[in-house]
Order: C-alpha cells, then sequence, then structure tokens
C-alpha cells in the first residue's frame, strides 16, 4: 500500500505538470491575441483609408473637402444658402427643422428615411415602420439594423423633420416637403 506523503508528492507533480501546461497554453494565446491586435489596428487603417477614397465627390466631381473653398461668389451674393460638403457633415447631428431647411443639411442616411418617407406621402400610402424601412432599403430585417433606424426616426422626429402619431410609425412632419419642395 502507497504511502500517503507518496500519494500527496503524486498529487503535487500532477499538478505542477497541469500549471505548466496551461502556462504554456496562456502564452500561445497571448501570442495570438498580439498578433490579431495588430491585425485589427492595420485593418482599422486601412477602412479609415479606403472610406477616404471612396468618400462621395460634389457635382462638379470634385474632392468635398476642397468644395467650401469654391462656392461660387454669385451664390454667396444671391442670399442662396450655399451647399455644406458632404464631409463636413457630422452623421450624428440633425438640426431642427424649420421652413424652408433643405434636405441636405442632414447626412446620406437620414436623407434616405425622408425619401422614402416622402415617396410614401406623395402616394398616399400612410407611414412607415422601421421594419419596412429596414426592407425596403434592402437590407436583412434583423435586430440590429431595424434599431439603428429606429434610432435615426426617433432622432428626425425629436428634431421636428418626422411625425410619430402611432408608436413606431413614422411620417414626415407637417410642412416637411421632399426635395425640391414636392410633397
Amino acid at each position: 500500500m502507497p504511502s500517503v506523503v507518496g500519494l500527496l508528492e503524486q498529487r503535487e507533480l500532477g499538478a505542477r505538470r497541469r500549471v505548466d501546461e496551461l502556462r504554456e497554453e496562456a502564452d500561445r494565446v497571448q501570442a495570438e491575441l498580439a498578433v490579431a491586435e495588430r491585425e485589427w489596428k492595420e485593418w482599422a487603417i486601412a477602412c479609415s483609408r479606403v472610406g477616404e477614397v471612396l468618400a462621395p465627390a460634389d457635382e462638379s466631381g470634385q474632392d468635398p473637402a476642397r468644395a467650401e473653398e469654391t462656392v461660387p461668389a454669385a451664390e454667396e451674393q444671391s442670399g442662396k444658402t450655399p451647399r455644406v460638403p458632404e464631409a463636413a457633415k457630422a452623421k450624428s447631428k440633425v438640426p431642427m427643422w424649420c421652413e424652408g431647411l433643405a434636405w441636405s443639411v442632414l447626412s446620406v442616411d437620414y436623407q434616405r428615411i425622408l425619401g422614402a418617407l416622402a415617396d410614401r406621402d406623395r402616394l398616399h400610402q400612410g407611414p412607415l415602420t422601421c421594419q419596412e424601412m429596414t426592407a425596403g432599403f434592402g437590407m436583412d430585417v434583423v435586430p440590429a439594423r431595424v434599431e439603428a433606424l429606429r434610432s435615426k426616426a426617433k432622432r428626425l422626429v425629436a428634431r421636428g423633420w418626422l411625425a410619430e402619431r402611432q408608436p413606431g410609425r413614422f411620417t414626415l412632419a407637417q410642412g416637411v416637403t421632399g426635395p425640391g419642395g414636392v410633397s
């Protein structure tokens, strides 16, 4: 029969082997994590650069960052509001709606929502839900996409661009017209 001390030594030896195995595994995971973090940073930089390259140019084909420099003097003198370049628009900033405010002050995502609702209004089809908008925009109707649209629609409601007369059903607010003044 083995001694108690011998059994304890065997258990201690097994525990030390297990600790060594776990330390080796932890070192391997740390090395993989370092590689993954480096790849992630490179990917983020690449996405940023692709975004800069693919940023929409204005109608004249100019870089939107330079469009502000070339606003025609006649347009400024005529009292027209100069066109705000896409690059200057903050995606999350939605100004309060007021009579005569152009859709071009909004980011493309918000303009797309207003466009869909303006089409519905023009065709007398009534309000839209965020799920219907998601499907209409050709996106997968998954909770993340629907909630992202709902957040944007709620922001437009809070700023006076949209109305939500029934919970979750959005339409253009009274007085808001489509592009070019079309209601």
